[in-house]
């Protein structure tokens, strides 16, 4: 089955234009029509699903690139399996830290939150 560049913008809920900036990236390469018309493969479409899925873990598209052209380098996989398997622990590792940050943040405005409210309720109150 083939899709033209509409089909492809519409089942990935994309413009063309996202389309074709990620061929001048190289991450698709569509074959043409006697006309010109650009022709998506599915391994076009399997392609696409691995950018956004990348995108959506919080991958760079110089990231997303070499993840998905390595496996035209090396068709069993492995080093496409490698490479990602490294950038996966590395963004991991970010998310942990970022997860951290927002408990710690939590915990602050739990606490002054309290505070407010108990001098609100006049249980913080000097007297003098």
């Amino acid at each position: 089955m083939t899709y033209t560049i509409t089909q492809l913008a519409k089942d990935f809920n994309v413009t063309t234009r996202t389309i074709r900036y990620y061929e001048e990236l190289n991450l698709l390469q569509p074959a043409r029509s006697e006309s010109g018309r650009r022709i998506y493969s599915k391994r076009d479409v399997a392609k696409m699903k691995l950018i956004f899925r990348g995108k959506r873990f919080g991958f760079s598209l110089e990231e997303i690139k070499e993840m998905v052209l390595l496996f035209d380098q090396d068709r069993t996989g492995r080093k496409q399996l490698e490479r990602t398997i490294e950038y996966g622990t590395k963004r991991i590792e970010e998310v942990t830290s970022f997860i951290e940050e927002l408990e710690a943040m939590r915990t602050e405005m739990e606490e002054l939150r309290d505070a407010f409210i108990k001098k609100l309720n006049g249980s913080g109150e000097t007297s003098e």
